[in-house]
């Protein structure tokens, strides 16, 4: 019997080169800052025609969103195994920040400032919903249920404070990356959330 929807050899193949041209450009995005990164040295590391890659991208922040959906993909996995067990919104909050933190390790400093830039980009592609950024979602639901445990002012917007939440952290790491204080101020920030959910 044939596997449904098991893609046709032009479908696989178009999307090993799509991938090859992900990781090209990220080991570019990597080096040069995304800026500069040269588009030629991507398809000659990926092995493809110059107009490959605008086939795939139209343009090098549309490399960025794929990286970015991507990532919030695995963030979101890995925050919902954490929150499958009871704990503080204090620890959830927590261990939020320790994923973005784990993000910044896998892509490296410059990477890292040109992913989060693109938050604040007027020029990123695509008008999105919030409700479309998983970890944000699920940051909403976790004061919702704090909210209905009685753990958090009834009164907050769960998902205005997600976003609060996420954009502060995101200004914070790019802002204090060489800061040897970096980890006690994200501790503090934490705590000032609380405190502005009401928790404390």
């Amino acid at each position: 019997m044939a596997v449904a929807n098991k893609p046709s050899a032009r479908q696989a193949k178009r999307l090993q080169t799509r991938e090859r041209l992900m990781g090209a450009a990220v080991a570019e995005f990597k080096r040069a800052g995304m800026a500069a990164a040269d588009v030629g040295a991507i398809v000659s590391a990926a092995g493809v025609a110059h107009g490959t890659f605008f086939f795939h991208f139209a343009t090098k922040e549309h490399v960025l969103l794929e990286l970015e959906r991507r990532e919030e993909r695995r963030i979101s996995t890995q925050f919902t195994r954490y929150l499958n067990s009871a704990r503080s919104l204090d620890a959830k909050l927590t261990e939020a920040i320790r994923l973005v933190r784990d993000l910044e390790q896998r892509l490296g400093a410059v990477l890292f400032k040109d992913f989060l830039a693109l938050h604040f980009s007027p020029t990123r592609p695509a008008v999105e919903r919030v409700e479309d950024h998983s970890l944000i979602v699920l940051i909403a639901r976790e004061i919702e249920r704090a909210q209905a445990l009685g753990e958090a002012d009834p009164d907050a917007d769960a998902m205005n404070s997600a976003v609060c939440f996420l954009l502060g952290l995101y200004a914070l790491l790019v802002t204090t990356h060489d800061w040897p204080t970096q980890s006690e101020m994200l501790n503090d920030y934490v705590c000032r959330t609380l405190c502005g959910l009401g928790t404390y």
